[in-house]
């Protein structure tokens, strides 16, 4: 595929696709790990039924449309900081503000992207980033015209923004996503088990994780010990009122009793869909000029061909117990056209760099300011302040809990 065949694509097709069939690291039938969600009885997994192929089969969640999107977005900024492609992006600078801890944190690790607060609790230039051009700009920016953001943060327009705090109370512009990546197991030994109260049906894991540790010191519960903030001691006097009195567990010494869990799972096989929306792209417009508005498409489109190819690049460790590997071999990109006919196109990764390095130059020769180099940010002070504060909380113990897919 060459820049004329993806203007083409752009222009004419619905979607370019990955279906993608997978299997654990550990060989067909070793046990995964997909993430767990708060349920009625403890974490449980994502279980439904789809229709796959004309049947109905019982399926799992394994990684959910927004964690890959993260990991897309992961994938992107990687090269991006190799020097792998030209992506414009803001950054917030927190090393220069003294919190070298936190890193610098870019637009594409924002939760909300470019309408996230770490990036309206910053500044551009000494002046709020809110109040500055480039953010007038941006809250500006709509479907009818997305200029701005495509010129400061164009994978914003890819993987969908809404800005929720923004003007008429959160009714702010939403762009929708143009990619969509999702990975499930499927054929998944489950259990039917009826609500007590209800007498619904649901569904949860056939599987089951053990846990249990031996504590080296021998350690036994019945000892007395009180607990304040990350303090320990035997006597509460050493401590103060504020002092609990708890077991040794709950200052990570002890033995951990055996517990069997409802979770993990195993499968047939496991299903990587990616879909890039040509249809979705053709609603986004950057002015009046038709030649203007096709190259700020395609430029978008071969952005989200290397994600997807950079994606798989990296591999597929999602998380601890849940490693995925192709199952034949990488399946094909194709293009899906209107009248639901497919073809194949041919597209390793340097050639898709390629490709996305001829589409930004095309949309900069269309008129389009594209800086290849980051914006760089400044946290306010109020911002820095609340990240001290929150790493203090951390290191006493006193931080909020962790959340995880």
């Amino acid at each position: 595929m060459d820049l004329k065949d993806l203007q083409n694509a752009v222009r004419e097709d619905a979607a370019l696709r990955r279906r993608q069939r997978l299997q654990p690291a550990g060989g067909q039938g070793d046990k995964l790990f997909p993430p767990t969600y708060p349920g009625d009885n403890g974490p449980t997994h994502v279980f439904e039924r789809r229709c796959i192929e004309g049947e109905e089969r019982a399926c799992v969640l394994i990684d959910s449309v927004q964690s890959q999107a993260n990991r897309l977005e992961e994938a992107l900024l990687a090269a991006a900081e190799a020097g792998r492609i030209s992506l414009p992006r803001l950054v917030v600078d927190f090393p220069g503000a003294g919190l070298n801890s936190v890193g610098p944190i870019s637009v594409l690790e924002a939760p909300h992207r470019i309408f996230d607060a770490i990036l309206r609790d910053s500044e551009l230039n000494g002046k709020s980033f809110r109040d500055s051009d480039l953010g007038k700009a941006l809250r500006q920016a709509t479907p009818a015209d997305a200029t701005a953001i495509l010129q400061a943060a164009p994978t914003a327009l890819l993987f969908g923004a809404w800005n929720s705090t923004g003007e008429g109370g959160g009714l702010g512009a939403k762009f929708a996503r143009a990619i969509v990546s999702e990975v499930i197991g499927v054929d998944v030994p489950v259990e039917e088990v009826a609500d007590r109260r209800t007498g619904e049906i649901n569904l949860r894991s056939a599987s089951r994780r053990t846990g249990s540790r031996i504590d080296p010191l021998g350690i036994p519960r019945s000892i007395e010990i009180y607990k304040d903030g990350s303090n320990w001691a035997f006597d509460k006097g050493e401590l103060g009122k504020n002092a609990k009195q708890v077991r040794p567990s709950e200052i990570n010494h002890g033995n951990i009793a055996p517990s069997v869990e409802e979770l993990g799972v195993t499968c047939a096989y496991a299903m990587q869909t990616q879909v890039l929306t040509l249809a979705g792209l053709r609603r986004l417009r950057f002015g009046e000029d038709e030649q203007k508005n096709l190259a700020a498409r395609t430029w978008l489109a071969a952005l989200g061909i290397v994600a997807m190819i950079e994606g798989n690049r990296q591999g597929m460790a999602l998380r601890s117990r849940c490693d995925l590997v192709c199952e034949n071999g990488l399946a094909p990109l194709e293009i899906v056209a209107f009248d639901g006919s497919t073809r194949e196109i041919e597209i390793e990764a340097e050639r898709a760099i390629q490709l996305h390095e001829d589409a930004f130059r095309a949309a900069q020769d269309a008129g389009f300011d594209l800086k290849p180099e980051p914006v760089m940010l400044a946290p306010q002070d109020k911002l820095v302040e609340l990240v001290r504060l929150s790493q203090q909380k951390a290191l006493a113990d006193e931080g909020g809990e962790a959340d995880g897919e």
